[in-house]
């Protein structure tokens, strides 16, 4: 099976690079009919300002606190922390069967606007960018710590996804023990450079970029690509074109080339099938406080759940709980559809055409 050409019909697993882990991909059958469940559509005609939103400028948080009138981006300590700072050190273990750890950690939220109605692909690349400088700045003074040795980088977008509060922002949670996928991805990633002296991505990167198979976007700094071993319908991640190992390493430029990428596959996304997309999406890199990874190459994945509509949604259930992933549309199929959407936001286009009111 030289070419790929014969992965577009017939089932077939694909491995992905970063975890080791397979996908079961099964393209014969997309042409079955769908009578599955269909998702209510959330309503999406928020105000800018919603005066109960703990999120919004000059409003009370749960805990009390009150919200200064922020004009750009503004983080704050999560109210409700599944990390805690001042957890003791504590271990559990019952003959080799029963075992714990207690885990110490910060959680912080992340309000990207002022606006309680803007999403991510509704701010402009300069708003964008003062997300990623608030990134930078909390990496960096979490990474001070010297007890930290993970960050995590996240946003949960749309109540399908979990996000209990409509206002759009995301998080970062500091921990300190390693997660189960950056532990993957480090043995992964330090194999391949052990073994052929340069980024596993990087490499990955320079083959996408030949192919032109699953790129959506490229800029100077950054690709937007469908990972070949993709596991949801619509995934995509984010790989930056220099090998760093975490964001502090951009530049200025880079800082606004890399939320001119985050507009346009959140645009292309929310265009797909004209909602508000829902998805998981954070960026992993490299341990901090936690010894040299020069394996680590920077990079986001963003997973959303959308398969066929707005509401129809790819469950992981069954065959994927129980042995691995599968998916029906090929990730070049994905890709596809995702490169020829436009990158101007289809809400935008719609305002443009309404005429004033008198």
């Amino acid at each position: 099976m030289h070419g790929s050409h014969h992965l577009d019909s017939n089932p077939h697993r694909r491995l992905n690079l970063l975890t080791g882990e397979w996908v079961l991909v099964s393209p014969h059958r997309t042409k079955r009919p769908w009578q599955g469940k269909i998702e209510d559509l959330p309503q999406d005609n928020r105000p800018a300002y919603d005066p109960k939103c703990y999120l919004c400028p000059t409003n009370t948080r749960a805990d009390g606190e009150t919200n200064p009138d922020y004009q750009e981006s503004f983080v704050f300590k999560n109210d409700f922390s599944a990390l805690l700072e001042d957890t003791p050190d504590e271990s559990y273990n019952q003959e080799d069967l029963l075992i714990a750890q207690t885990e110490r950690g910060i959680c912080k939220v992340i309000s990207f606007s002022p606006k309680h109605h803007l999403t991510l692909p509704e701010l402009n690349v300069t708003e964008i960018s003062k997300v990623v400088d608030l990134w930078q700045s909390e990496f960096k003074s979490l990474a001070d710590q010297p007890w930290i040795k993970y960050i995590q980088i996240f946003e949960n977008k749309g109540e399908i996804m979990g996000c209990s509060n409509p206002h759009p922002h995301g998080q970062i949670w500091a921990q300190s023990e390693l997660p189960v996928e950056i532990i993957k991805e480090s043995e992964r990633q330090k194999a391949y450079l052990d073994k052929h002296k340069t980024s596993l991505l990087k490499d990955y990167l320079n083959l996408e970029l030949e192919k032109q198979e699953r790129i959506i976007f490229e800029n100077d700094a950054f690709v937007v690509v469908v990972p070949f071993w993709a596991v949801w319908p619509y995934e995509t991640m984010i790989i930056s074109k220099r090998h760093v190992q975490n964001l502090l390493a951009f530049e200025e430029r880079e800082k606004l080339l890399l939320a001119e990428a985050l507009k346009v596959v959140t645009t292309k996304y929310d265009n797909l099938f004209e909602t508000s997309f829902p998805y998981s999406a954070g960026m992993h890199q490299a341990p901090v406080n936690h010894g040299d990874h020069p394996e680590w190459h920077w990079h986001m994945h963003f997973y959303p759940p959308l398969l066929r509509s707005a509401t129809v949604k790819k469950f992981m259930v069954g065959y994927e709980m129980l042995a691995n992933p599968q998916r029906d549309i090929t990730p070049e199929y994905a890709a596809t559809r995702l490169k020829e959407l436009s990158t101007e936001h289809y809400k935008s286009k719609t305002l443009a055409h309404e005429s004033p009111i008198s």
